[in-house]
Order: C-alpha cells, then structure tokens, then sequence
C-alpha cells in the first residue's frame, strides 16, 4: 500500500523535479547571459584602455623625454650670424668727387670737361679733350723743327679772319706771336665776324715758311693797307696749323 502511494507520488516529485530544474535553467539562462554581458562590456572596456594607451604613446612619442635620444645640431644665434653679416658685408665708400688730374706729359690740358655751350662746329666733329693753352702751344711749337707735325687740340682767341671768304684764321698765342690756322683741302669756311672769339681747334701743327708774295696776299685778305702790305719784303717762320675741325663761341 505504501509502495503503491510513493509510486503515485513519483508524477508529483518528478513534476516538482521539473519544475526546479526550468526554474534552475533559467536562472543559469539569466546567469549565463549576465556572464555574456559582462564579458562583452569588460572587453570593451579592453579595447577602450587600449584605444587610450595608444593615444597616449602617441602623445609621448611626439613629447620629448629625458629617455628619448635626439641627434643634437649646433644651432647658431641670430644674433652671431646678424654679426657675421654685418663683418663679411664691405663698407661702401662715401660719394667722393674724383679729383681733377691735370696731364703732366708737357700737354697741360683743360681741366675737367670742356663746355661747349654757345659753340658752333665748323668741319668735322671731333670729341674735345686733351685740349692745350695758349702757353703750351707755343711750347709745342718752339720742339718742332722744320718738316715736324704735331696733331693737337688748343684753345686761344681768334686773332683775325679773312675778310673776304673766312678761308683762314689766326689765333692768339702768348708774346705777341700767333698761329696761322688754314682748313684742310680747303673744305671748310669760319665766320669772317668770328674775331675776338673763342676757339677750339683740332688739327696739325707745324712750322711753314711763308714767301713774301704768299704773305703780302694774306696782308690783303686781312684788309691791311697798301702801305702796310708794301711793308713786307721777307720771308716768314710761321707757326701754322691745318685744321680739320674748329668750335666757335
């Protein structure tokens, strides 16, 4: 009878069996997943640390350390290299008019450059330099000999002209003492008013005797008197000069 009860009551117990063991399965369900997601937030949680380990080693790896090894250069101050500028870089020099140089080869010349403001050029152009006194043109006449040339620039007065065509001139040279100025191949003619003028002529200097006809002829072309050509009964040394070019004020 017992034995027939305990057998009735096996459908219970394994009821209740059941029941504990759905009741245990879901709690080790719940247990189970609240395993699972405590797994995934710790590795989670993992991966964030590493994320911020990285971010750390790269802020550090751009930071300098005292264990970190950099090659060191010499570095040099702006200040020294301003100063080696300032040492390697010339002092320019001051603005200083060069001084004027007057030729010492027995051909003094006019100082700095000639102002041909007012001049008129007769014959061929010429560039003016080298220009010679009254004084050193007499000194250059008095070394030539006979048969000599000089090819000269001087500066002197204009004594006389011919008055009839200005085919010739005479300049004035110190002592009383002139020069006899024709125009090459007769090429060119100078203003028969230009006595008195300035002058800058450039050309052969040499000495030439004149005859008396030859002379007498220039006398008149000069406008002399008949007595005064009358005068003349010898011959002349002149200091002549054939000019190619003549500047005129």
């Amino acid at each position: 009878m017992n034995i027939s009860i305990e057998f009735l009551r096996l459908p219970m117990q394994f009821h209740k069996i059941g029941y504990f063991c759905r009741k245990e399965s879901d709690q080790m369900k719940k247990i189970i997943l609240i395993s699972a997601a405590l797994l995934v937030m710790t590795a989670c949680k993992k991966v964030e640390d590493v994320k911020v380990d990285e971010v750390k080693t790269e802020t550090q790896g751009d930071t300098l350390t005292g264990k970190d090894t950099v090659a060191v250069h010499d570095v040099t101050p702006a200040s020294e290299i301003a100063e080696a500028k300032i040492t390697e870089t010339p002092a320019k020099a001051p603005n200083v008019e060069p001084a004027q140089v007057l030729q010492t080869t027995g051909k003094p010349a006019v100082p700095g450059k000639t102002d041909l403001t007012g001049y008129t050029l007769f014959g061929s152009k010429f560039i003016v330099k080298n220009v010679l006194t009254p004084d050193a043109m007499l000194a250059k006449y008095k070394s030539l000999k006979q048969g000599d040339t000089a090819v000269v620039q001087f500066k002197s007065k204009v004594k006389e002209v011919c008055k009839k065509k200005g085919c010739w001139m005479s300049l004035l040279l110190p002592n009383g003492k002139e020069s006899f100025m024709r125009f090459k191949d007769y090429g060119f003619f100078v203003p028969k008013n230009a006595d008195g003028s300035d002058a800058i002529a450039h050309g052969k200097a040499y000495l030439d005797v004149v005859s008396v006809a030859q002379l007498q002829h220039y006398a008149k072309d000069g406008g002399k008197s008949q007595a005064e050509i009358d005068q003349i009964k010898e011959p002349k040394i002149t200091y002549a000069f054939e000019a190619d070019g003549v500047f005129i004020k």
